[in-house]
């Protein structure tokens, strides 16, 4: 399993197989599927060479959009917890060349967005 094995283990929100499922025609020989974490109908997926956004659009879900970064060209990222009237948690992405982060939104009560955060940590700090 990789980087993550030791780090998460088996606490991903989706099965392994679920996500290759969704994006086993985009990997590369030699990629393999880490871990993978689900955000409604969007996926966030940890691959052992690249950070995969899936984001499913329209009302059926089935125009999909693929949002591949390399760990490399992450430059920081934050996650901002609930707070009291807060219902939901975000994590923000940076990536070199864009001004904006990416934001992704995580419901409240769930320890997935400090999943997430360990993972990456873990491939962006183990450049």
């Amino acid at each position: 399993m990789g980087i993550l094995s030791g780090i998460i283990g088996h606490a991903s929100e989706t099965k392994l197989e679920d996500a290759q499922k969704e994006i086993g025609d985009l990997l590369v020989p030699g990629e393999e599927i880490d871990a993978a974490f689900k955000l409604v109908r969007d996926m966030i997926i940890f691959t052992n060479r690249r950070l995969i956004f899936v984001d499913k659009q329209g009302v059926t879900g089935k125009k999909t959009e693929y949002h591949s970064i390399p760990y490399r060209a992450i430059t920081h990222f934050l996650i901002e917890t609930a707070g009291t009237f807060d219902r939901d948690s975000e994590l923000k992405i940076w990536v070199s060349s864009q001004k904006d982060p990416i934001v992704k939104e995580f419901k409240r009560g769930k320890n997935t967005i400090l999943l997430v955060q360990k993972a990456l940590a873990a491939y962006v700090c183990n450049k």
